[in-house]
């Protein structure tokens, strides 16, 4: 069911852990993957290498992104929510989610490659591609004049347009997603105050479509897949080189 953001406080609210609530977020996220990265029969631990560098790049692209979109008052953190400790204008729980989210989905990936052998097929990877790459474009386009609109699905447009154009195999990056959207729900739906009495992440409503999913900006699936998609790519880059 879709809500828009006016109606989002019809959902039952309470607080579930106050000031600790984001980091009990990023922990929750990254516990399980954390724990099974040292299966003995497939140790992620020994990839660490090629994720820090991996993530390090890509975390640094989203903390600037972060940190500009937090100063113009595009989106927000709620005090009561936080720990209190910040780095620039971010609390370090946000600065943490850049680091639990994309291991938790890295992990992920890493799991299903190993697990399965099946790919989807080259046909279906640039349907899929071009298919969302031309949505997320037309969509960026069209909403130019909402800040995280457009860069949201515009970026997301440019990673499904070079993946269609450089024939990337996209096939464990897709299904990943895909997998992880039912705890990305969870996740993100306590950041935006599914379970909170007010959202421990806030958005101004000037700058995005306000269509939400339960309480999350629609904007935020496509920021997420960005996040995701460009973790694993730059993973896959890391761990050829140093596998070589």
């Amino acid at each position: 069911m879709f809500w828009n953001v006016k109606c989002s406080k019809q959902i039952p609210s309470y607080v579930i852990m106050g000031q600790y609530s984001y980091l009990a977020v990023n922990l929750g996220c990254i516990l399980v993957p954390f724990l099974f990265s040292f299966h003995k029969k497939y140790p992620f631990y020994k990839k660490w290498k090629s994720f820090f560098y991996a993530n390090f790049i890509v975390a640094i692209l989203f903390i600037i992104w972060d940190i500009q979109f937090t100063k113009m008052g595009i989106w927000g953190f709620n005090p009561d929510y936080l720990i209190g400790f910040n780095i620039s204008n971010l609390p370090i729980e946000e600065i943490l989610f850049f680091i639990c989210i994309p291991y938790a989905c890295v992990f992920t990936y890493f799991a299903l490659s190993n697990l399965f052998s099946f790919s989807l097929k080259i046909k279906t990877q640039k349907i899929i591609s071009i298919l969302f790459g031309i949505i997320c474009l037309a969509i960026a386009i069209y909403f130019n004049n909402k800040w995280y609109t457009f860069s949201a699905f515009m970026l997301s447009s440019l990673i499904l347009l070079y993946s269609y154009f450089k024939k990337t195999e996209m096939s464990f990056i897709y299904i990943s997603y895909l997998l992880i959207i039912p705890f990305f729900l969870l996740s993100n739906g306590i950041l935006t105050g599914m379970l909170t009495e007010s959202p421990i992440v806030w958005y101004d409503g000037i700058n995005n479509i306000e269509f939400r999913v339960i309480t999350i900006p629609i904007e935020d699936f496509f920021y997420g897949f960005s996040l995701i998609a460009l973790n694993i790519l730059f993973f896959q880059y890391f761990d050829k080189r140093l596998t070589a």
